[in-house]
């Protein structure tokens, strides 16, 4: 989709790439990653605003390390280099890098000694996030620096005379506190973007191009309960009407009243087509004696391919439930794919190649039943996608919903999963979301649950001995979700959750609170 503002990112491989990205959509502008070699004729015929070449884990000086097309720096629009994206520019321009005396991995203090449009408005002392091995030793003889850190001369430059800056420093992390400030410069200062990058707008232009897509088709969606899937089937829905239709499978492993939510949520208030398929007895009956979480995953998914496809079979030869016989078969697979799902399938650009997730992909059901597929969010960041949720109006219990797995509950019950266990970890789960709602808790944090681990505990339940099972509370806070730390949730609180499920879970005598981060562990325990 064409866009009045773009400014693109050249990725050379940064771990942070898809940071650089968000930073300059938080700016009300649009940008994607591109590939690193992206010739400059078709930069130029986006009629970008502005180019950011980012870090990445190479050096400059090796043999085949990521080049890009030094016509970017005669385009007549700003440029940015971060990290690697310096270096190269220094080295195309005449300036030399080689390994750094100390390689800068952390915190680091940024001294500012000239004033300038990117650093205007950052204290003159600050501080920023390094992650580098090699520096800028030379500058070009055009370049001007701008700031220093104890052991980088050249943290931040800017050409005399053409719209180049440079950067050695990460400004997109967290870690350097005063980053948005640079970004915002470089994107309304510098580039003298507008801003015009809204939800809104982008609800309007997504409904024009699902109709235009569409016609007078059907769409079938599959939904998870999840925030992506149900803000996609809204969208649709607000474009097209009846002529979609959802999908709801019950596996059985759902969170207490989640089936309740959804069918109130888009039965009742959108009024969408909705078919609620129960299939939890094959769901279940698939897991018996299994304690393995990968063969979890694995029969959880064949499953649920086997009932999508049945249910979409049956969609296809009544031209969809409405039973509307006027109205086109159904044509359309709607998914809800985000733009870390298209980058990380090695469909965004030359990232590394990954499996888009099981319910963005349906095992290949769109090719083998013929259907074309409808994404769309696949431009946007989870962010981005609650914001549109709210454009839409979807109730907030949704559209801030955790993350929740999509093998659901049977990857948050160590070991077998049967009935009774499931109930034992619902009725937990729901007392811990209840009081982290209540304690007003829930938007603070990225992501709580309740997991149940297969060991018994000694207990004393009344006058005599029980011999239970025991409850993890898993609380973290991320950013991105690829590294996470766990939350200093208030004691007062924990002690509720605890005494709650002691006192009102049958068959469990303790409560555990897990304080690992992301690395080692992961978020989830299976």
């Amino acid at each position: 989709m064409a866009h009045a503002e773009v400014i693109p990112i050249l990725d050379f491989g940064s771990q942070y790439a898809q940071l650089i990205c968000r930073r300059v959509r938080e700016q009300g502008v649009y940008s994607e990653l591109m590939r690193p070699d992206t010739p400059a004729s078709k930069l130029r015929a986006m009629n970008v605003r502005g180019v950011i070449l980012s870090g990445g884990p190479a050096s400059v000086y090796d043999a085949g390390a990521p080049m890009c097309d030094p016509a970017i720096f005669e385009l007549d629009v700003p440029v940015l280099g971060i990290c690697y994206g310096m270096q190269l520019a220094s080295k195309v321009m005449g300036g030399e890098v080689r390994p750094a005396a100390h390689r800068e991995y952390g915190r680091a203090q940024l001294h500012i000694h000239a004033d300038d449009p990117l650093v205007h408005g950052l204290p003159q002392d600050t501080t920023v996030w390094m992650s580098h091995g090699d520096q800028v030793v030379a500058l070009p003889d055009d370049f001007v620096p701008l700031a220093t850190t104890p052991t980088c001369p050249y943290a931040a430059v800017r050409h005399r005379t053409r719209s180049f800056f440079g950067v050695q420093f990460h400004p997109e992390v967290t870690h350097t506190p005063r980053g948005s400030q640079l970004f915002k410069n470089f994107v309304y200062d510098i580039c003298k973007c507008r801003g015009e990058w809204t939800m809104k707008g982008f609800v309007d232009e997504q409904v024009e191009k699902i109709q235009k897509q569409v016609g007078s088709g059907r769409v079938i969606c599959g939904l998870s309960g999840g925030v992506d899937s149900a803000v996609a089937a809204a969208l649709i829905q607000k474009a097209i009407g009846k002529q979609l239709t959802c999908v709801f499978v019950d596996n059985g492993l759902l969170r207490k009243h989640e089936r309740d939510l959804v069918e109130s949520t888009f039965r009742d208030h959108f009024h969408i087509d909705l078919r609620v398929v129960d299939a939890s007895a094959a769901f279940l009956g698939d897991l018996v004696g299994v304690t393995d979480p990968q063969e979890k995953r694995k029969r959880i998914g064949h499953r649920f391919i086997d009932v999508f496809k049945q249910t979409v079979r049956e969609q296809l030869e009544t031209g969809g439930s409405s039973g509307d016989a006027s109205s086109d078969r159904v044509r359309f697979l709607a998914q809800g794919t985000l733009y870390p799902d298209v980058i990380e399938s090695g469909h965004g650009h030359a990232g590394t190649a990954a499996n888009i997730k099981l319910h963005h992909n349906v095992g290949g059901l769109p090719a083998e039943l013929g259907f074309e597929l409808v994404e769309p969010l696949r431009e946007l960041f989870k962010d981005e996608v609650r914001k549109v949720g709210e454009v839409l109006g979807l109730p907030e219990e949704i559209v801030w919903r955790h993350p929740f797995p999509g093998p659901g509950l049977a990857v948050r019950v160590m070991g077998e999963v049967t009935p009774e266990r499931l109930r034992v970890l619902r009725d937990a789960d729901e007392i811990v979301l209840e009081e982290l709602i209540a304690n007003d808790l829930y938007r603070k944090t990225s992501q709580v649950f309740a997991v149940l681990l297969p060991v018994g505990t000694v207990g004393v339940m009344g006058d005599g001995r029980s011999y239970d099972s025991v409850i993890a509370v898993r609380a973290v806070e991320s950013q991105d979700f690829m590294t996470a730390d766990w939350s200093r949730l208030p004691y007062e609180v924990l002690a509720r959750m605890s005494s709650r499920i002691v006192n009102e879970v049958r068959g469990v005598s303790r409560v555990v609170y897990d304080i690992s981060s992301k690395p080692p562990a992961t978020i989830e325990w299976e």
